[in-house]
């Protein structure tokens, strides 16, 4: 057999932590050629190596290569691996087994490492069954945005249960789970473990930018980080060259390793500029205006919270979004306690709006969605329509209007949701045809569209009031002499 010498060394901190960490899970987030994918098989294979040998003088070990599709497992994660490590075993594919890589190679030591490298594509929930009885040392997850968070769970269930020691004399040296990725959304799992929950016995590393973002809004600049990671294994310029024609969103993400989202079909807001609309702080609600509310009903229901200033800029500030809830669950045990929370003292307009397919009635006490929020205490009005079009050109009348200077329309960074759908999470379904792109006429239902409906619905109502002052006072329910107060 011939001698192969590996002498590969992490090109940069970040990779070099993330190489010498034996926590029992070990994921790190970069930027586009960071190089952390090359790290992630080298430490997978220095696991390999280290194994305790058993009785036999073998290193024995079973990994499994979780990627979201089969198209990309072969494109890049087996491909990358094969590339590194496949002179030292037998790759084989078909049949009704997952592609393997088995690997054998004696060390200097006179020991043999057997370990097989088991590629496995997993991008539903409903996929985990595959991962159901699999014994395991450890599990690579490659691009770990892209993996619900179901198959992170089960995964975590897994290893550590090869070699055992009933199948010659030796438990596993180290077990557990290590992970690379791109940045992904503020909202996905991945956040909420790295950045808020830190479980014990989890490493998140991060790497820098391969750009850094200078400047807010429209004075926005990209610059190269001199801390970048891997620089000496990338073309010349590979940073401040590709980001070229990107837009905004994506460079951050992809170039910059910030989280955040990149559009995927057609948002139904192009008129949207993150720079322009968005506000960098949390707008705080202004004292002495009244709180809007504005309802999207269904199971899903969601509740934006916004207020009009006396210059007439509409300030989205918050939003309360559900599942798997009726409106009076949401109103009741929702709304009105975190109202009561965080924002006392507030008027809230008693000239509320939302969806009109809630003045349906129950079959079974022939109660209405807005009878419900009477009961709650938030009367609410139908919208004057549910015509998808309109209700978009009212919300594209605000994006492109400035006020004072101002930008009409203005959305908090506590309206998460809200936000991501106008930066492209609401949006219109690629149609799967040749040729030219197509896109369906409405937007897709998603976790962004139910937020907003009730964006829509508000605008709808500020929108006819800016055209006729009357027309609130003509359609609105009659209301109290003083408005109520949280």
């Amino acid at each position: 057999m011939a001698t192969v010498e590996y002498r590969i060394r992490p090109q940069g901190r970040v990779l070099q932590q993330y190489a010498n960490c034996y926590d029992r899970v070990a994921f790190i987030m970069g930027p586009l050629g960071s190089g952390k994918t090359i790290q992630s098989c080298i430490n997978v294979f220095k696991h390999m190596r280290e194994q305790e040998p058993n009785q036999e003088n073998v290193r024995p070990s079973r990994w499994y290569a979780i990627r979201n599709t089969y198209p990309d497992l072969f494109g890049t994660t087996i491909k990358d691996w094969l590339s590194m490590y496949g002179e030292l075993g037998q790759f084989k594919q078909g049949n009704k087994e997952p592609p393997t890589h088995f690997l054998k190679f004696k060390l200097e030591d006179g020991t043999t490492v057997e370990a097989e490298m088991i590629f496995i594509a997993l991008d539903r929930e409903e996929h985990i069954k595959k991962l159901r009885g699999s014994q395991a040392t450890g599990f690579w997850h490659n691009e770990i945005k892209e993996l619900p968070k179901a198959v992170i769970d089960m995964a975590d269930l897994r290893h550590g249960r090869y070699p055992s020691m009933v199948s010659g004399g030796v438990k596993p040296t180290w077990n557990g789970m290590i992970g690379d990725t791109n940045a992904p959304d503020e909202d996905h799992w991945y956040y909420e473990l790295a950045e808020e929950d830190k479980p014990e016995g989890w490493s998140f590393f991060r790497q820098p930018g391969g750009l850094i973002r200078m400047g807010k809004g429209i004075a926005t600049k990209f610059i190269q980080n001199p801390a970048a990671e891997n620089i000496k294994n990338l073309p010349k310029g590979y940073y401040t060259r590709g980001m070229a024609g990107k837009a905004q969103d994506w460079i951050k993400v992809n170039l910059c390793n910030e989280y955040g989202s990149v559009a995927d079909g057609k948002p139904v807001y192009p008129e949207w500029n993150d720079a322009i609309h968005a506000a960098p702080d949390v707008l705080p609600a202004i004292k002495g205006i009244p709180l809007e509310l504005a309802w999207d009903f269904g199971l899903t229901p969601a509740c934006i919270i916004s207020q009009v200033t006396p210059r007439g800029q509409w300030r989205i500030v918050d939003e309360l979004v559900s599942e798997g809830m009726g409106i009076r669950q949401f109103a009741k045990n929702v709304v009105l306690p975190y109202l009561a929370s965080e924002y006392p003292s507030f008027a809230i307009d008693e000239d509320g709006i939302a969806d009109p397919a809630g003045i349906q009635r129950v079959g079974t006490d022939e109660r209405t969605v807005f009878d419900e929020l009477e009961d709650a205490g938030l009367p609410a009005r139908p919208a004057s329509t549910n015509n998808f079009l309109p209700r978009r050109e009212a919300v594209a009348g605000f994006l492109t209007r400035l006020i004072d200077g101002q930008p009409a329309l203005l959305v908090s960074p506590k309206a998460k949701v809200t936000r991501k759908g106008f930066s492209g999470g609401y949006r219109f379904r690629r149609i799967q045809v040749a040729g030219e792109a197509r896109f369906m006429d409405k937007p897709e239902k998603n976790a962004a569209s139910h937020p907003h409906d009730a964006v829509q619905y508000q605008a709808l109502k500020l929108d006819a009031h800016v055209k006729n002052p009357i027309a609130k006072k003509k359609n609105a329910a009659p209301a109290p002499q003083k408005p109520r107060v949280y």
